[in-house]
């Protein structure tokens, strides 16, 4: 059972809709969104800025905000809303040190009068950081960036019925498997022209010496392979170059492969973030480990649940 609610003022309405309901959600940078067409009568009556949510056989799946309202001849009103991460494509200037990437997005939400939930710690304090004329997610993001070359850890920020959320990706696995039979179909990619680095290169200059300090990994193997694919950087003195270098060559030393999954069973547990059992044979590989959902779009229809998915983990990178 599908409920999906507008409220304006203090009148709530659930509209009669035509065709599908769409909800996308992406690990990074993007809000989570809704689309759906409402049949326009003489009763309904919303306006950009009006909560909405939607619950699915009673499990709370959106909390969000009209954010755009399309009209045609037809009397069809396309709707566009946003969760609660819309709001961090405000951009701001932020100076901060000390500071974990969990303790930087709750200053940034009693900031902006954001709702917060569960926020796991992260774990690294950050020394300091300038940011400058930046967008929220983009600075919450490079946050969550220093985080994952620095501790290997990777966190992801979302939306959850109304309240910011953040959780350690290792703690988001579902046992929900995707093979042949689950997905209708899948494209696949593999490529090195992309985020692939076998030379890491750091660079620090060292005040105190007078000195440029280097840091360099790298796989020899594979630059036998595909050639030098260099990463550079330069870094301060609050960071640990050499464990720095070997995190980052762990993270990139590998080829970029995408794959995305049309028309899957859905699922509402499945969200960007989380992670999922892929069982299937690509010609030259074959995936049985969990991957992680980069991008998801849920397509609500009559009766009908199916999801579009795009993965990445095992070497894929999306």
């Amino acid at each position: 059972m599908i409920e999906l609610l507008i409220q304006n003022g203090n009148r709530v309405f659930q509209p009669v809709l035509q065709d599908e309901i769409r909800w996308e959600t992406e690990r990074k940078g993007q809000p989570g969104k809704l689309t759906f067409s409402v049949i326009k009568d003489s009763i309904i009556d919303f306006q950009e800025g009006n909560p909405v949510r939607l619950r699915v056989n009673g499990t709370n799946i959106f909390y969000g905000f009209v954010f755009k309202k399309q009209r045609d001849k037809e009397n069809i009103i396309n709707v566009t809303a946003y969760d609660q991460l819309r709001y961090l494509k405000n951009k701001d200037t932020y100076i901060y040190s000390n500071k974990t990437a969990s303790e930087l997005i709750e200053m940034i939400a009693a900031d902006f009068n954001l709702r917060v939930g569960v926020l796991e710690d992260t774990g690294f304090k950050i020394a300091s950081r300038i940011e400058d004329n930046k967008s929220l997610f983009d600075i919450i993001q490079n946050a969550l960036d220093i985080t994952l070359q620095n501790k290997g850890k990777m966190y992801v920020l979302y939306d959850d019925f109304g309240k910011l959320t953040l959780k350690n990706v290792e703690s988001m696995r579902l046992n929900l498997l995707i093979d042949e039979e689950t997905a209708e179909n899948y494209k696949y990619t593999s490529t090195i022209d992309g985020e692939t680095y076998n030379k890491i290169k750091l660079s620090y200059e060292n005040n105190e010496t007078g000195k440029r300090e280097i840091y360099i990994a790298q796989d020899s193997r594979n630059i036998n392979n595909w050639g030098v694919l260099q990463y550079f950087e330069n870094i301060d003195d609050k960071v640990n170059g050499k464990a720095k270098a070997d995190a980052l060559l762990q993270l990139y030393n590998r080829k970029t492969r995408n794959l995305t999954i049309s028309n899957a069973f859905g699922d509402v547990r499945v969200r960007a973030g989380c992670s999922l059992p892929v069982k299937l044979n690509l010609g030259d590989i074959n995936i049985q480990n969990f991957m992680l959902v980069e991008k998801v779009q849920h397509i609500f229809k009559n009766d009908e649940h199916m999801m579009n998915l795009t993965l990445r983990g095992g070497g894929f990178s999306a």
